[in-house]
């Protein structure tokens, strides 16, 4: 039987490795699994967009008109007046005051809820089968339980005369909702107490999901409970950890209810306005609505701002999200 062997060709090296032609199928391949993602999100943006971005566009565009009561009962023809009411609002105090006040009653409850929510993620870890069920149901029922409803709940608890918290002090007579840091405070309270479950469940969803061998391998290398936090289950935990963050920041910044119901529409005097309760005063009770439509966009520009900086700050520390 003659074999015959095929010359290797001029414009090759008979050792020069020979590429496989799947490549360019691998690479389409690639491409297809990369746009994935943005194609199973197609469905819910067909639907978000237009249900988020038509209001949107209505609040933008009555922001620089001038429409009032008058406008609105057809009296007067609505007029544009470009940028005056922005620099109305930015030329006035009480906004720069209120501003300030949100930010910081904000930040407060967002760092509250995220260590309740984180100490109670980590006791639900550590304790029973039955005592995990019935703190879960507990805090479910918190989060459940409509703004409205809890806030007024709260505003019982406290009451002047007739709250159990003064009863149970020996403060009757006593006015919580007086002075301007109690206020706040109070609202606080309800805020975190409705925001809180969110944080736990979705925390010790994520601790749950670490790998018990990684946990182990850190205790046999001599690491500590807090080393083992701080450099184990925290870099696992930081794209969770930031789904909880913007959502907190984006809830407590434009917190209304609260507010509105336990200080009587923004305490004496204004002295607890938040912009949220600040915009609806202006719109409504002002009838200045394209003021308020300013006051609106503000706080989505400002928001969106806050959330573009927590994650190219998080990019920058080398987190993939």
């Amino acid at each position: 039987m003659t074999t015959t062997t095929t010359p290797a060709r001029a414009d090759r090296p008979a050792s020069a490795p020979v590429r496989p032609r799947g490549g360019a199928k691998k690479t389409r391949t690639g491409r297809r699994r990369s746009w994935m993602p943005l194609w199973l999100l197609l469905p819910s943006a067909v639907i978000l967009i237009p249900l988020f971005g038509y209001p949107l566009y209505q609040l933008g565009l009555l922001s620089f008109l001038k429409f009032g009561q008058p406008q609105a009962s057809a009296g007067e023809v609505a007029e544009f007046v470009g940028f005056d009411n922005y620099s109305t609002l930015l030329g006035d105090d009480q906004f720069w005051d209120v501003l300030t006040q949100t930010v910081i009653f904000a930040a407060a409850c967002v760092v509250a809820t995220l260590a309740v929510g984180a100490a109670l993620a980590v006791l639900l870890t550590r304790i029973g089968k039955w005592p995990r069920l019935l703190l879960m149901f507990a805090a479910l029922g918190a989060w459940a339980a409509p703004a409205m409803t809890g806030s007024t709940v709260w505003m019982f608890l406290f009451d002047t005369n007739l709250g159990l918290v003064n009863e149970v002090l020996g403060m009757q007579g006593h006015n919580w909702f007086y002075d301007k840091w109690s206020a706040f405070a109070l609202v606080g309270v309800v805020v975190v107490w409705h925001s809180f479950p969110f944080v736990m469940i979705s925390l010790y969803a994520g601790i749950e999901s670490i790998p018990v061998s990684v946990l182990e391998a850190a205790r046999l290398d001599g690491a500590s409970t807090w080393t083992t936090f701080r450099h184990v289950m925290l870099p696992i935990l930081r794209p969770i950890l930031t789904i909880v963050v913007i959502q907190s920041i984006i809830w407590d910044f434009k917190v209304f209810t609260q507010i509105y119901v336990m200080t009587g529409g923004g305490g004496i005097a204004g002295q607890n306005l938040v912009l949220n309760v600040y915009a609806y005063q202006k719109a409504f009770a002002s009838s200045d609505y394209s003021l308020g439509a300013a006051i609106g966009v503000l706080m989505t520009l400002i928001l969106l701002v806050v959330t573009v900086f927590y994650i190219r700050a998080l990019r920058r520390s080398g987190e993939e999200l």
